[in-house]
């Protein structure tokens, strides 16, 4: 589902213009004022604060609050039911908020929604596109609906998604991966300075995955603000700046992906012999955390690798070395300590208890 401003206008004809013409013009459009300043980090594009949403008489959303600022790409994570859409579907006035307040360039989503929805491009669920048409006559249909969208702005969007090759054909003969980049390249139409995307590499191989991973972050260097929700937590932990983790409708984290990460232990996977006498050493020390879920917070092909008698811990890498030597010390065959760097998924994981992916 595709959001936009609906205002109605003829599409005029001018030259075409390259990739590098259409970022130059994206980029001319979000500066500020006249004097073109770089709002990139600084300006506070999406403002979303204790927002609430009750449907009947349960509680969906529990006081959801974050900022997403121009130039960062900003990653919405969220397990089953976590009310991930229902954010979503808020922040583009699908549907209202029961409390708090959403504002889009300073305008509020609820109280102006034709002024903050000229701001924003979205893709919400899956692009909606006509298959019997051509995907230029699908861009040639959304541009009729916003004002100053003519031919030359057509042209940008489509060779900034690549699609310049088969523009021209019926969406009916679109793999789901170019169907995923015509719905961007109609996002983009209106020159949005906020764009929404729910599971941007939906349906993409890795190679397409990777391509609009560098797309992304290409829009969010020319000042964008992007706003991505995705299941592929790896994926998110490339792309993005900055996260919220949201479960049960609570939002339990927000902040740099590095930050939160780093904050997170790391883990340590210990082969020794003898066994016993090994993990009675780990589990008094006072540095030490056992994992008794190691199968839920940890790769499935690290634990697989790793054997029966693995010992799973959690604990700072400093105090490693620390209990080797107790461990030599107490005649303990040390036979492997493997440190497992923190990942977004293990941190997602711990934070939600779990809880399976959207």
């Amino acid at each position: 589902m595709s959001v936009q401003s609906a205002d109605k206008t003829r599409a005029g004809i001018t030259e075409k213009s390259t990739s590098r013409d259409a970022l130059s013009s994206f980029h001319s459009a979000n500066q500020v004022g006249s004097g073109g300043r770089d709002r990139s980090n600084t300006e506070t594009v999406l403002s979303v604060q204790h927002v609430k949403k009750r449907i009947k008489r349960k509680m969906i959303i529990h006081d959801v609050t974050f900022d997403v600022r121009a130039g960062e790409i900003f990653g919405f994570l969220g397990p089953n039911g976590a009310g991930k859409t229902t954010t979503i579907r808020m922040l583009v006035d699908l549907i209202k908020p029961t409390e708090g307040t959403i504002t889009v360039c300073g305008h509020n989503v609820n109280r102006d929604p034709e002024q903050a929805l000229r701001h924003i491009g979205s893709i919400v669920e899956n692009p909606e596109v006509y298959s019997y048409l051509t995907g230029w006559e699908n861009l040639e249909h959304f541009a009729r609906m916003q004002p100053g969208v003519d031919e030359q702005r057509i042209r940008e969007v489509v060779e900034l998604v690549r699609l310049d090759r088969r523009i021209h054909d019926k969406v009916s003969t679109y793999s789901l991966g170019m169907r995923q980049r015509l719905g961007i390249a109609q996002a983009l139409l209106g020159r949005p300075k906020l764009l929404i995307l729910d599971e941007p590499t939906n349906g993409l191989d890795p190679k397409g995955i990777k391509e609009m991973r560098a797309f992304i972050r290409l829009l969010a260097a020319e000042g964008m603000a992007v706003f991505v929700s995705s299941h592929l937590l790896s994926e998110i932990q490339l792309l993005c700046d900055r996260v919220a983790i949201i479960s049960r409708g609570k939002v339990l984290a927000v902040g740099g992906v590095r930050e939160l990460v780093e904050t997170h232990s790391h883990m340590a996977v210990w082969q020794l012999e003898p066994r016993d006498q090994g993990l009675a050493i780990l589990q008094n020390s006072p540095h030490v955390q056992m994992i008794t879920n190691a199968d839920e917070l940890i790769d499935d092909s690290i634990v697989a690798g790793s054997g029966a008698d693995a010992i799973f811990t959690e604990m700072d890498e400093e105090h490693i070395a620390e209990l080797v030597t107790q461990m030599t010390a107490s005649g303990i065959s040390v036979k492997g300590v493997t440190k497992i760097n923190p990942t977004l998924e293990q941190l997602f994981l711990k934070m939600t208890e779990g809880e399976i992916l959207e």
